[in-house]
């Protein structure tokens, strides 16, 4: 199952209602359970980003819709990085046509 990262920061409106975050969280990997995704870990951080979030979707387009409706509520924006890892990466590597 692909991985996202997704790096992400509290709106005003977030920060003004910052007391609702914990029961926004859980919604929210409530909601990515609903889409067949996982939510592996989010970290909150400081810094340029409030947190860093480890997701598995089954696709792009559920990782999308997730984070489509996780903005809809005006709480967050978000930045989404598809992630590879060393495996794929290696195998994607090794099938580029040789130069």
């Amino acid at each position: 199952m692909p991985t996202y990262i997704v790096l992400g920061n509290y709106t005003a409106q977030g920060v003004a209602a910052i007391k609702d975050a914990p029961s926004r969280m859980e919604s929210a990997y409530k909601r990515a359970e609903s889409l067949g995704g996982k939510a592996k870990e989010v970290y909150f951080t400081m810094g340029q980003h409030d947190f860093v979030g480890l997701f598995d979707f089954p696709n792009d387009e559920a990782m999308l819709s997730f984070t489509m409706q996780v903005g809809q509520e005006g709480n967050v924006r978000t930045v989404t990085l598809k992630a590879f890892s060393r495996e794929e990466t290696v195998r994607i590597i090794r099938g580029l046509p040789s130069s």
